[in-house]
């Protein structure tokens, strides 16, 4: 017991340095942007018209700005001197996507006579992820330069030491995000206090004081790029007090890394990612979510086939098996707003029970993060991804009791303590980003193995392969919620004009299910049964 609390906690802490903070601030912000989610999801029930295939949709088109990874990675290792101006960018954009909402909710007629509301939320949603992506390539590239390649004295430190310390980094930079979504889901828990009690009127001016407080989030990001530089001109003087000078006081702080020379197929292909989603997109064309995705992919994959030619064959085989088996995994559909929409209509789920179970997920993988972590280290990624496939569906079967009714006969037998409240805490981890844990093996072996002078680039590549996998699940999403149509009680004025229709929930959540559990445990006998075998 003891050997596994040093391996689980005190190691971990053992391994902590000062100049982690920085990029795990960014990571955390990134994480904190889940403030809104609860918000956001009672803004659009109450306030637009919109489809659950309309916004499985919109999850489409907000999630492809995380492919502009790769030009954006590209420019930070050409500009890795000047990356932080490029977090102002990033923060000047999500500060952006909260002003809209917040004007939306204060100044409606003000908004609406310029255009449309659906039309303003579609845009602040967009708004958000352009500026969440632009920091987090940067704090990639932080997380590389963090860990230090020198002791106190100045020697170089051991291979072994400096990978360890590198699989530490991008844990934590996992332990930061999920951190950042249990601290937002804790302050919900207060923020939705009472509100569900509250006249509209009110509740509108209680959610646009949540998208104010979400303005500091920004300023959180902000704040680890000015610490970063403050840690490097301190620790800079104190070496040149030893008598070092400048140059050779930084080649103790940063490692080496070889001359970058411009690649335009990077900026090409980000060139070639953007014409083809803005003429699709605002062409009107059948099919154009389905025609982004695979001209995206096309893009992605010929990017991918530059960066794998510079590492070794072994190498570069044993990457590619590890991105298709982290492709399958995050590309699993999900249920989609209708389940939420059941949760609050008949279950009466309200604002802040909504925010508890929010925290609870969040804590859930944070626990799951610091648990696992020697796992990782120790077993392959395959093996992980069996693990966590195999918990998602045995978690999905909570929820699909919900559906059928289970709490009625659990209460009754319990007397009332199994209600549905508590079975919906169980089923907390369903849809949880437990999935980061798969990324994390990746991240430390880029980290530790590319090439040192495109860390950044190779971070930027193999994560817009691997987040294009939520596009794809966006689009598995909106496909089966086209396929089991799920509707809310809409009223106009009084008038319910779309009335609310669960019937085909029970299927969805069991379809869902199913392929969450079989296509990676497909994907993972057949990779590992191939030439592109994953042991990392």
């Amino acid at each position: 017991m003891l050997r596994w609390f040093n391996d689980v906690f005190i190691d971990l802490f053992r391994q902590l340095r000062w100049s982690f903070l920085p990029p795990l601030m960014i990571y955390f912000a990134a994480g904190a942007q889940g403030l809104t989610s609860v918000v956001g999801t009672f803004f659009v029930k109450e306030y637009l018209d919109l489809s659950a295939a309309f916004l499985a949709g919109l999850a489409f088109w907000t999630g492809l700005p995380w492919a502009l990874k790769m030009p954006l990675g590209h420019l930070v290792d050409l500009l890795w001197r000047w990356k932080g101006w490029l977090i102002l960018l990033g923060a000047g954009l999500m500060a952006g996507s909260y002003g809209i909402m917040i004007a939306l909710l204060t100044q409606p007629a003000m908004m609406a006579s310029i255009m449309p509301a659906g039309a303003w939320y579609v845009t602040a949603m967009l708004l958000a992820p352009c500026g969440f992506v632009i920091q987090d390539v940067v704090a990639d590239a932080m997380s590389v330069e963090a860990v230090p390649h020198r002791d106190a004295r100045g020697r170089v430190l051991p291979e072994a030491a400096t990978r360890n310390m590198h699989t530490t980094m991008q844990t934590l930079g996992r332990i930061a995000l999920i951190a950042g979504s249990s601290a937002v889901a804790a302050a919900n828990v207060v923020l939705f206090d009472g509100v569900a009690d509250l006249p509209q009127t009110e509740k509108g001016m209680a959610y646009a004081g949540v998208y104010t407080l979400a303005l500091l989030v920004p300023c959180l990001s902000l704040s680890g790029v000015i610490l970063a530089f403050l840690q490097k001109q301190s620790a800079l003087g104190k070496l040149q007090k030893t008598g070092l000078n400048r140059l050779e006081a930084l080649s103790h702080l940063v490692p080496p890394r070889d001359p970058v020379t411009v690649n335009w197929w990077y900026f090409i292909g980000g060139a070639a990612f953007v014409a083809l989603s803005l003429s699709v997109g605002l062409g009107d064309v059948p099919y154009s979510q389905e025609i982004v995705f695979a001209g995206s992919m096309l893009i992605v994959l010929l990017l991918m086939r530059q960066l794998i030619a510079t590492l070794k064959p072994a190498h570069a085989r044993a990457l590619i098996g590890t991105a298709i088996i982290i492709f399958v995994f995050r590309a699993v559909p999900l249920r989609g707003p209708g389940a939420t929409w059941f949760e609050i209509d008949v279950l009466g789920f309200d604002q802040q029970f909504l925010s508890v179970l929010s925290l609870i997920t969040a804590l859930l993988t944070l626990a799951g993060m610091l648990v696992l972590r020697p796992m990782m280290a120790s077993r392959s990624i395959a093996w992980i991804i069996v693990l966590l496939a195999l918990a998602e569906g045995l978690l999905a079967l909570p929820n699909i009791g919900l559906y059928y009714g289970v709490h009625h006969w659990t209460a009754a037998v319990t007397g009332g303590l199994v209600d549905a409240r508590f079975i919906a805490l169980v089923d907390t981890a369903v849809e949880s980003p437990l999935g980061q844990i798969a990324m994390i093996p990746m991240l430390a072996w880029i980290a530790r193995n590319a090439p040192s002078n495109l860390k950044a680039t190779f971070f930027a590549v193999m994560a817009s392969f691997t987040n294009l996998a939520l596009s794809a699940s966006s689009l598995g999403t909106r496909y089966l919620n086209e396929l089991f149509v799920v509707t809310r009680e809409v009223q106009t004025d009084g008038v319910v004009t779309t009335p609310a229709d669960y019937s085909d929930l029970g299927s969805l959540l069991i379809t869902v299910a199913v392929i969450s559990v079989l296509a990676p445990l497909i994907t993972v006998f057949i990779v590992q049964n191939s030439p592109l075998r994953s042991t990392d």
